[in-house]
């Protein structure tokens, strides 16, 4: 086989079993939620558009501490576990994102997870991304290294997101809330 048609045959393979962003649910009553691997065109996307967007707007960021994060948080992998339906996640993942662009965070390198908020499937991803990561609130911001977790902020952060980003990122002590349960 020519070079070329083996690289179109596993480029068609990779993108036909490639998980789908942004898959969206919508209840009974009319409430949509976005569950599974999602990215920033999906919060910027109508509905969540709405919040996602005056929230990173309306955040006043610590610009002097962000610049300090830039080196440091490019040696992290980050994965962002959160809920389109849940007032938390609503506050922070706007914040977060804003941070992250501030400081230069190769966004490649964020993974997004909606959870669903139904009964049967409550905090669960279609594909269990979450599976064997203890993901008991929403937002969790998990930091990886070299593939390991270093720590995590839960629900939302002790002092700032940017202090608590930065206790994790130079390495000094940080307990997230609730700690006893990861």
């Amino acid at each position: 086989m020519k070079p070329f048609l083996i690289i179109t045959l596993l480029l068609s393979f990779c993108l036909g079993n490639a998980q789908k962003f942004n898959q969206e649910i919508e209840l009974e009553n009319g409430k949509k939620f976005l569950i599974g691997k999602i990215n920033l065109e999906g919060l910027s996307a109508e509905p969540y558009n709405i919040w996602f967007q005056s929230g990173e707007k309306a955040y006043a960021i610590d610009e002097a501490l962000v610049k300090k994060l830039e080196e440091p948080l490019s040696d992290y992998h980050i994965k962002l576990f959160l809920g389109t339906w849940c007032g938390d996640s609503k506050r922070e993942v706007p914040r977060l994102v804003k941070i992250l662009k501030a400081a230069n965070f190769p966004m490649e390198n964020l993974d997004i997870v909606a959870l669903d908020r139904r009964k049967e499937h409550y905090k669960k991803s279609p594909t269990g991304e979450e599976r064997g990561l203890n993901i008991i609130k929403v937002p969790t911001i998990i930091f990886m290294k070299q593939g390991k977790e270093t720590n995590r902020i839960v629900e939302s952060p002790i002092e700032s997101l940017e202090e608590d980003i930065a206790q994790i990122v130079f390495e000094k002590p940080y307990t997230p809330n609730y700690a006893s349960m990861h």
